[in-house]
Formats: structure tokens, sequence, C-alpha cells
């Protein structure tokens, strides 16, 4: 990395600068440098006469405010420094938690100072900053690391050999400062290098930091050359069909991973790095030989699972020899894979909901990248069993863990993957709003893929990472269709809620209307809604096999015009009727795969651009048409259509919203209609 290469400029630090705001900038530009800091990791601190202000648990730097901080007070972390707590690692650890909670000036704010908080303090410099970089790591994971630093580094660099964090580290951490400062005379490093951990940089201004950061980057980048990424676990190897062994393994997953209510998400890559690593003929052994340090235990658990694919395998014995490896692998490991790697395939990620997924993805193509660099240079350095389970086990990292997890979203749509098709406006947008809103994830699909596009990313930007997602879809065309929930499962595993709402009409008379016109409604209507349960059926029922208490639904917004006929609108009629005919085949066929299929029949949603688009809206056809007899403006017509809903007025996307949660919840409804029509539509 070069910092011409960051992602966001360097900011200017006035010397005269409040240094707590000094912090919050320096913190924020290296956290939102993912080749510095994933996840929300590392710590930041500023030191102010006898304060320390340490970054919190619990705060990403990329995003963190001046709130983020705990005041510390550094008498008393002087005192902690030479402290006994004994040698029982749990009392020990429990000890220094209370000593460093002890410590706060502000107790009462009830921020948890991270852990690393002694080393701050214990660390010569006004400012430090302490990351997981990734080239830096490559050093610090191999084997003989300390040598090579001495070579490239003299003593710029202070090397720590791998101790358990907390107290144990600052421990160390002090018996090596001191013998560092008796053989240099100087005061400290320019950098500090922590085994399989990370690095530590210090100064008395953040342009120290900078410079000190770029130098020890670079050089580590010039000794890797430009192509140690290139193959660097060996040639890579496909397995066969990769899309649909895609298709198969990520609904699978999902089921079989979750361990409560709601299935995981699981998202898939198989980038070049990761393809190289999937194909190695070693990969068994280098990603069982034991995890490269605390983030990667944290957020990946400590080892992944490997997984090979049979020829020509049903995909029930798929179902049954995959439940048997993540069971082996838990029993072995005292946790269920957050990551598998299908050999000759890619690499699957699980998390409560996709931020979680994602945040395990990129940790572990850290730990791959990690290991690449330390076998372009040596040999790599795993932690020894006694490292690894101190992490596991340590209370500290469990409550990062817990962070790290997620929950997965509050709200009745919670965890669940929603697809809306024909949601880049209108109707379908206020739908996947409404179930963002709930807690879920969705996918707008439509034929429009730069709007859904769009609101997509406004939805990810209000509710949280991979919240929202737009992708093309034509209903009519089965290609298209397959390609969008491909990249479902790629980029969620699955889904748990189809709703069918693309939908088009020509208002006509049956005397005057075109063919063409007529086919048209049809195919989107009617067609389109068969095609998508066509393939959406398979995913969902691969869930339902991998977890058979877990049920699915699939929801076609259909329209009180499929509960009564409507005059001189025979094509969008027929198509409505036609698909409650198909909701209830389908819920009769689907039941036995875990799929509840089901119908809403809204009345007439006068708001939205179906209606009242100014040239091409409903009001405006019907005005054209003569439908409205005595009509002669929009408003006319209008104030006919309200006058028929005894609730005075039209349908509104809440109404259809609540309608979709009520189905989500209710687990004993399958095959119906369900008006949602202010009693304009009752039913017998």
């Amino acid at each position: 990395m070069t910092t011409a290469a960051h992602p966001t400029a360097w900011p200017r630090f006035s010397p005269g600068a409040d240094p707590i705001d000094m912090l919050v900038d320096l913190s924020r530009y290296y956290g939102s440098d993912p080749t510095i800091v994933l996840a929300g990791g590392g710590n930041t601190s500023v030191k102010i006469e006898n304060r320390l202000h340490v970054k919190a648990s619990g705060h990403a730097l990329a995003t963190i405010g001046r709130d983020g901080f705990v005041e510390m007070d550094r008498a008393r972390l002087e005192d902690l420094a030479a402290a006994d707590f004994g040698p029982d690692p749990d009392t020990r650890e429990a000890g220094f938690k209370q000593a460093i909670h002890d410590a706060r000036i502000h107790p009462e704010r009830g921020q948890r100072p991270s852990v690393e908080c002694l080393l701050h303090h214990l660390i010569p410099g006004r400012f430090v900053v302490h990351s997981h970089a990734t080239l830096v790591n490559t050093l610090t994971c191999l084997q003989d690391g300390e040598q090579k630093a001495t070579e490239w580094f003299g003593d710029d660099v202070l090397w720590i050999p791998y101790v358990d964090p907390g107290f144990t580290l600052a421990r160390e951490l002090t018996g090596r400062l001191a013998d560092y400062r008796q053989r240099t005379g100087r005061d400290g490093p320019t950098a500090i290098l922590m085994a399989n951990h990370g690095l530590i940089v210090a100064g008395d201004d953040p342009d120290q930091i900078r410079g000190a950061t770029d130098r020890l980057i670079e050089r580590i980048a010039s000794e890797l050359g430009a192509n140690w990424k290139t193959n660097a676990f060996g040639p890579t190897k496909s397995a066969d069909d990769p899309q649909d062994q895609i298709n198969r393994l990520g609904p699978l997953l999902r089921g079989l991973l979750a361990e409560g209510d709601r299935l995981k998400v699981v998202t898939f890559d198989d980038r070049d790095l990761v393809a190289s690593l999937v194909s190695c003929d070693d990969g068994p052994t280098i990603t069982a030989a034991g995890p490269l340090n605390p983030d990667q235990i944290v957020y990946c658990n400590s080892f992944p699972l490997w997984f090979s694919l049979e020829p020509d395998e049903s995909e029930a014995d798929l179902a049954g020899r995959l439940g048997t490896a993540i069971a082996q692998h838990t029993e072995r490991t005292r946790f269920a894979p957050k990551v598998v790697l299908v050999e000759g395939l890619g690499l699957f990620a699980a998390g409560e909901d996709y931020k979680s997924a994602a945040n395990t993805r990129d940790l572990y193509l850290d730990a791959a990248t990690i290991m690449a660099g330390a076998r372009a240079l040596g040999r790599i350095s795993h932690l020894t069993d006694p490292q690894r389970r101190f992490i596991e086990d340590w209370e500290v990292e469990a409550y990062r863990r817990q962070i790290a997890a997620g929950a997965g979203g509050a709200g009745r749509a919670a965890g669940r993957i929603a697809v809306i098709t024909g949601a880049a406006q209108g109707f379908g947008l206020e739908i996947a709003q409404h179930l963002a809103a709930e807690g879920g994830h969705v996918v707008l699909a439509d034929i429009n893929v730069d709007e859904a596009a769009k609101q997509a990313d406004e939805l990810g930007a209000a509710h949280g990472r991979g919240r929202g997602v737009g992708l093309a879809i034509n209903v009519t065309d089965r290609d298209s269709i397959a390609a969008c929930l491909h990249q479902i499962v790629r980029t969620f595993g699955g889904l748990d809620l189809f709703v069918s709402n693309a939908g088009v009409l020509k208002a006509e008379s049956v005397k005057t209307q075109d063919e063409k016109d007529f086919r048209f409604v049809t195919d989107v209507n009617y067609v389109g809604y068969f095609l998508c349960v066509q393939q959406v059926a398979p995913i969902l029922s691969r869930q339902h096999r991998a977890r058979p208490q877990h049920l699915s639904d699939i929801i076609q917004i259909n329209s009180k015009s499929g509960l009564t006929g409507s005059n001189r609108n025979g094509a969008y009629a027929g198509s409505k009727f036609g698909s409650i005919g198909l909701t209830q085949s389908f819920a009769l066929e689907l039941i036995e795969d875990g799929i509840k299929v089901n119908a809403i029949c809204p009345g007439n949603f006068f708001d939205g651009p179906l209606w009242s688009d100014p040239e091409n809206g409903l009001f405006v056809q019907y005005l054209r048409s003569g439908k409205v007899p005595g009509a002669k403006t929009i408003e006319d017509v209008r104030r006919s259509y309200e006058s028929k809903v005894p609730m005075g007025r039209g349908c509104r996307t809440v109404d259809v919203a609540r309608a979709i949660l009520y189905l989500l919840e209710q687990e004993y409804e399958t095959g119906q209609a369900i008006p949602v029509t202010g009693g304009q539509v009752m039913l017998n």
C-alpha cells in the first residue's frame, strides 16, 4: 500500500487543533482502509497530560466520533503495569479487566475500554495507532519474521513474540521496551511488530504515524514483489458446473448452519486468491494448521470446514454428507464452521445477517492473503493450540465475537431474505422499503436495473450493509430469472420470501384490444409468475431439506380484479384470475417442500404511478376508454372509484405490507387469496 492508494484523503492537522478531533480524523483515516483495518478492528489513542483517551470497545474506527473514546486515569494505569494478578489465567484476566474498568474517569458512561489500553499508556508517543494491516501481518505471521524484521528495519522496529493479549502482552511489552531503551539509548522504536497479531505505530503528531506506517508497508510490499498473489497457492481448477453447485450448496448451508428460528446468511466468493487456495493439493493441510491471529478466531472461528464435491451426487446424498461433515467439524473444533471451503469451487461465509457474513468472508480473505504473503516470504507461522484456546475462551474476545455476530436485525421480517420483483418504483419499491424497515434484507429485482440499484443503495445506506441489493430481472425470460436468482444465492445463500409483484396493465375493450397487448399482459402477469415460481422453488426446497422445520413463502401480489371481473380490463383481470389458480395449485404441490404460497389482492392503489401517472396511468386510460360513464376529468374518474370503497380511500402500500407480514408469521396459511380492498370485495 502507498498513501496514494488510500480510499480517503489524508486529513489536514493543524498544530493547535483539539487533540481529540485529531484523534477522530486519524482513526477514521485508517479505519476506512480495508488493507489496514477490517470489521471495525484496531484501536487508537491520544495522551493528554495525565489522561489517556482510548477507543471504546464496540466502536468502528471508520465511523468513530468523540464519544467513542474512553477517558482513562494514567496514574492508575501506571500502577496497573506493576500489578500482580497471580498465575491462574482466569483469575488474572478477571482482575485485569476490573482494574482497567476502575481506571475510567467516567464509569457512569458505561463505556468498555479497549483491552489494549495499558499498551497505549506504556508506548511512548502522544498518538498511538494499533492496526492489523494485512501486508504487515504477512511478516508477523512468518516463522522467521523477527529475523527479517531486523534485517529490513533494524532498530526502527521492536519485535514482540506472540503472547496472550491483555495483561500478559502488556507485561511483555514493558520488559521489551526496557531492554530496547537500554540497548539503543532511544526512548522507543518507530513501530512495534507483534507476532501473529499486528502493528503499533506511535508519534507525537499524526504525520509521524503516517510516514512510519507508509515506509513499513512499502518496504514489505517491495520484498513481496508485484506478483506474489498470482496463483499464490498453485494453479486453479474448477468444479463441474460451478453455478449449479453454488445454487445447491448455498441454500443447504443456510439451513444446516442455522441455530435458531432464522436461517443463516451465507455469502459466496471465488476470486482468484480463493480459487487458488481451494485448488491447492495442500489446501486441507494449510487451512487445518491453525488460525493466524485473534481476529481470524473471532470472526471466522479457528478452523474452516474443507469440503470436497463428488460427481453425479444426488441432492439428498449431498445434503446428508454435508450435514455429517458440519456435525463432525463442530464436535472436533467445539464450534460450527463459519467458513466452508469447497474444493475447486470457492468459499462460503456464514453470519446472522449480511454484514456479519461479509465480515467473516473479508477476515478469512485477509487470512488467506496473509498466508499467501508468508508463503512468498518463507513459511507460515500459525498459532499453537494453547494460544488458540486462550482466545477462544477469553471473555474479552467472547464479547467481540458477540458484537461480530450481529443480532440479525430487529422487526417482523428480521433476518429474512426477501426478493421483490418490479421493485424499482411504485408499489414494489414501497413494499421493499417496508420490509427493510422491519429488519429484512431486500432484493429489488426489476427490468430497470439502474433504478433498482439506486433505490437499493439508499436502503443499504439507511439500514446497513447488504440490506438492499438491486438486480436485473425480466420475469418473462427464463435465463434472466435464473441469472438473478444465482446472484441472490451468491450474495445471501438463498431467500426466505419471494414476492411476485411485477405486473402490467393494458385497459381496453375486448372488442378493440390488440392481441399483442393481451399477450403482453398475460406473459408478464401470468406466465411470468409461473416462470419465477418454477425457478425459485428448488432453492427454497433445498433450505427445507436442510432444516425441515423452516418454512419459506411465495406471495403473489394479485388484485381485487383477480376476485371479481373488471369491465374493459379483461386481459388484466384474466391474468389475475389465472394467477389465483396457479397460487392454489402451487400451494398444494409445494407444501411438501416447506413452501407456503399465497396471494394478496389489493384494492386500487390510487396514489401510485400505475393509477396516477399523468401520461399512461389508469385514471388517464379509463378516461380515454370511457370506462367511467359521464367522467370528463381525471378527478371524476378518481372520485368514481373512491366512492366504490366502503372505507372511502384507495389501498396503500402499508396495507399490503401488513398482509405480507401476516403471511410470514402465520405458519398455518397457504393457498389463500387475501383481499386488502377496504371492504370493496368481500369473500363469501
